[in-house]
């Protein structure tokens, strides 16, 4: 079976948790993508070489999740050699067979628009920034700066800017529990499942 569950949003809004959550309930494969792009800006040098050259161990560190790794990613994300030598890469990760769940800024819009769930997780900047800060630490104010430049450079880029797609389901996790967030994107690959099996379709 090929089915893709995109899953988009802006930093620190939950996507990550709630991708996890549905890849394990669903037996679906898992890819963060925007390890990709923190691992690029991590390795250093020329970013489309990086690019080019990533190897799967390269999403593994642990200086990945940092707040100067996702500061690295969004610099790198906006450069149109990197981005094309990370598309297929994605694109081959989710027409696999089995399944898989995407979760990054541009699945739905331009990875993969064919995805058959299409969830862009939002909240508020300052629910956001201080969920960031609970994770990291510093001064929150600076926490709250940094993940309103984020987003402006993610909206604002020329390539791919970040946005919700069209036919895309808006999840907006401010006042939800994680639970609740779960509970909900698992409910819509549910029915979207259970509207394949009712068409007779087999991916």
């Amino acid at each position: 079976m090929i089915f893709t569950v995109a899953i988009d949003g802006p930093a620190a809004a939950g996507k990550g948790t709630i991708s996890r959550a549905v890849a394990d309930r669903f037996g679906f494969r898992h890819l963060d993508t925007g390890l990709l792009y923190r691992a690029v800006g991590v390795k250093g040098g020329d970013p489309a070489t990086a690019a080019r050259t990533l190897l799967p161990e390269d999403l593994t560190g642990t200086d990945l999740r940092t707040l100067a790794a996702g500061q690295a990613a969004s610099q790198v994300a906006v450069i149109p050699e990197v981005r094309a030598a990370l598309t297929e890469f994605q694109r081959r990760f989710a027409r696999a067979e089995g399944g898989a769940v995407l979760d990054g800024r541009d699945i739905g819009t331009v990875i993969c628009p064919e995805a058959e769930v299409k969830i862009y997780v939002t909240a508020s900047p300052e629910v956001r920034a201080h969920r960031r800060w609970l994770e990291v630490g510093g001064e929150e104010a600076q926490v709250l700066h940094e993940v309103k430049d984020r987003d402006a450079r993610d909206m604002g880029r020329a390539d791919a800017p970040l946005r919700p797609a069209p036919d895309a389901v808006l999840l907006d996790t401010s006042t939800m529990t994680i639970t609740e967030a779960v509970g909900r994107a698992c409910a819509l690959v549910e029915a979207a499942l259970s509207a394949r099996k009712r068409a007779g379709g087999h991916g």
